[in-house]
């Protein structure tokens, strides 16, 4: 029963940064997901995948695993590099591709 220590990326809908500024701290999933042949849901039996915590911090994460013995693997956030990109930039005449409209 291994935990996850990761910050969540944006979803694609987003275009802001909302819900990835803290830490989640879910289990691994112990057993696959199971689909009813009636009703078609998908059920599991693995109580530990209902549980979801958020902290401040990846330290506190860590701290709380630590002091409650679960082991746990820490992912590191991607951070995303935005390129600088100025509006002259489409009138230079150095410019790879040419302008036109």
């Amino acid at each position: 029963m291994v935990a996850r220590i990761y910050r969540p990326a944006r979803t694609a809908m987003q275009s802001g940064k909302g819900k990835t500024k803290e830490w989640l701290f879910t289990y691994e999933p112990a057993e696959p997901k199971s689909i009813d042949p009636l009703m078609g849901y998908t059920s599991s039996g693995d109580m530990n995948a209902q549980i979801r915590l958020t902290f401040d911090s990846k330290e506190q994460a860590i701290e709380y695993a630590e002091r409650n013995a679960i082991p746990f693997r820490v992912e590191e956030e991607h951070v995303s590099v935005r390129p600088r990109v100025s509006y002259s930039d489409n009138f230079k005449y150095e410019r790879l591709q040419p302008w036109t409209h």
